[in-house]
Parts: structure tokens; sequence; C-alpha cells
């Protein structure tokens, strides 16, 4: 376990995933073991959202690439590279081709091993800073390799009526669970704010829209995204894709406590 400090903030992280970040003492990370979800945080890439309906296939100019949902590096483990009172870095690298076992075979897929065409790295930065938790990604690899990119935070929900606000818009936790696990979309943001016990703004760099999921009342994950993966059929996933054109791509988000 890597714990951070800075003044009246600490923040846990258990092998790259964020499993607490409590200020004066009040925790806003969803907690393993409380119902909900079996996580606190993940990421979603290559790709977002699921493929059982085009057999777990993603087209891709070098081929079809097997992948479950939300894609294959969440089945993978980061290395810590660094870390200091207030920073950690953690990384994972793909090798094009290789397999990955799905942990969700055989009870919820069909495919046993998952795989992708293109090489990869991809950092995972915390830096806390005086105005709250920044959590930065980099992706560097195969020039021209398509990619979706989101991240999967689960906050922890204190009150019976959080709301979630996109600008003058409010979004009410009842609105959120009737969307199911679909997800909610909040399409051209850049920005969110939690009102809950204590209210958290969550601002992004490089995703442009968010997805908002729960099925319990206790915890809501508010995502940010690259690509909305229900806006198109399954077999045509292939259609949020973007390019990493350069040497790498960056993309941020920043967890501010008000």
């Amino acid at each position: 376990m890597i714990h951070l400090q800075l003044e009246n903030q600490r923040v846990k992280i258990d092998a790259g995933e964020l499993v607490g970040y409590q200020v004066d003492g009040h925790e806003f990370i969803h907690q393993k073991g409380s119902p909900g979800w079996r996580s606190s945080d993940t990421e979603m890439f290559p790709i977002i959202g699921p493929t059982a309906e085009a057999d777990f296939k993603v087209t891709t100019p070098k081929g079809d690439a097997v992948q479950d949902q939300h894609g294959l590096l969440r089945e993978m483990g980061y290395t810590l590279q660094s870390q200091s009172d207030t920073k950690a870095m953690f990384q994972k690298e793909y090798i094009a081709g290789t397999t990955i076992k799905n942990s969700k075979y055989p009870k919820k897929s069909m495919e046993a091993e998952l795989s992708w065409p293109y090489n990869f790295q991809f950092t995972k930065h915390f830096t806390l800073t005086n105005k709250g938790l920044e959590i930065t990604f980099t992706i560097s690899g195969d020039k021209g390799m398509p990619f979706m990119l989101g991240y999967h935070p689960a906050f922890k929900l204190h009150t019976k009526n959080p709301i979630v606000n996109k600008g003058a818009k409010a979004i009410s936790l009842p609105e959120i669970l009737a969307v199911g696990s679909r997800a909610l979309q909040v399409p051209d943001c850049n920005e969110i704010l939690l009102k809950d016990e204590r209210e958290l703004l969550i601002k992004t760099h490089g995703f442009e829209h968010f997805m908002l999921w729960t099925e319990v009342p206790n915890m809501v994950c508010i995502e940010p995204i690259t690509f909305y993966p229900y806006a198109v059929d399954q077999k045509n996933l292939q259609q949020g894709f973007q390019q990493l054109n350069s040497d790498e791509e960056e993309f941020s988000i920043s967890i501010i406590p008000i």
C-alpha cells in the first residue's frame, strides 16, 4: 500500500488503484467490500464499453482484436516506477499480440484470453497539491494506434440525496440509477460537481465527456471518457477510436474538495 500525504489530505493506493482519498478525515472514495462494486477505480483502455454482442471482437486497421468489456488494460498489473510523500507513478507495458488472461472467463465471458495488435505503454501519475488530487495518464506506443480512454473512479456517498451538477443542470441519484448498466451520458463536458455531505469538483483535460453509473445508493461512478460507447452498435465500436499520432498523449483528472 502506497500512502501520500499533504497537510490535511491523505491518499491510499493499492497496486496502482486509488483506494482512499481523505480530507480532514472525510473519505471520498468508495470502499472495497461496500455494496455496489468490487473495485474503487480502474481504467478503460483501449476500448470503452461491452463487446459481447460483437463476439468479443473489435475492428482495428491491423485486424480484429479480442477484447472484453472496457478493454484489456484492467487485466494487467501496474509496476511502481517512483514515489515520494506527495507523488506516485505506476506503469503498464504491453507487447503487441501478447495474450492476457480474462478474469471474466468463464462466468461472464466466452473468451479466456484477450489481445491487442499494437505495442503501448500506459503510465498513471498521482500528485497531491494544495488544491486536491491530480491523476494524469500518459499513453505512448505504435504511431497510429487506435484507442479510447476512460477513467472509472467510484465515489462514496454520505447522504441520501446527492446531486451531480453539469453547470446549471442538476442530475439526481434516481436518474442515474434508472439508466442501469448502460451509464448516463453527460456529453461535451470537462467539469462536474458532486454535491454530497461535502462537495467535490472533478475537472478533466483531454476526455471531453463523462458518464455516470451506479446500481446502489451508497456510491456513484463519475467517469471521464473520450467516447460514449452506447452511441453506436457494438459491432461498430471502432467509430469511437482516436489515433495515437504523437509520441505520447496525456489526459488528466483533478479531484478538488470544495
